[in-house]
């Protein structure tokens, strides 16, 4: 295998590993903690727009190559070990079909950076024509 097929090989079970982690955020068995930190790296890994859009240098990739790999990790740790088999499963079952998308997180990325372009456009008015 060479090097780019490792690395298709590795976010594809990255996909399949956070939509485990979303069927385990509505498993009774998790606790809250868990799933409200399960929630959001689930609500960010399947939203389509970045919180940091990949095509600003090196940044853009930041969050999908360290933030998400770590997120998971973490709330793999809250989760009991046999929910996150069981939910493993079914994952790639529903994977093997297609990638879900989140569009409520969409929405959210959305009005964040609409929010901070909205901020910056009153500071510059605020700036230039005092």
């Amino acid at each position: 295998m060479n090097f780019m097929q490792v690395w298709k090989t590795k976010a594809r079970e990255l996909k399949t590993e956070v939509y485990a982690l979303y069927l385990a955020y509505r498993d009774p068995r998790v606790s809250w903690p868990a799933r409200i930190f399960a929630g959001l790296v689930v609500a960010y890994a399947f939203s389509p727009i970045d919180l940091i859009p990949d095509p600003i240098p090196i940044l853009g990739y930041l969050d999908d190559l360290i933030l998400i790999p770590l997120g998971a990790a973490l709330a793999r740790r809250m989760i009991p070990p046999l929910v996150l088999v069981e939910c493993r499963v079914k994952a790639k079952e529903v994977m093997a079909m297609g990638t879900p998308v989140n569009w409520v997180a969409a929405g959210v990325i959305i009005a964040i950076w609409v929010g901070v372009a909205a901020l910056t456009a009153f500071w510059l008015m605020r700036v230039f024509f005092p």
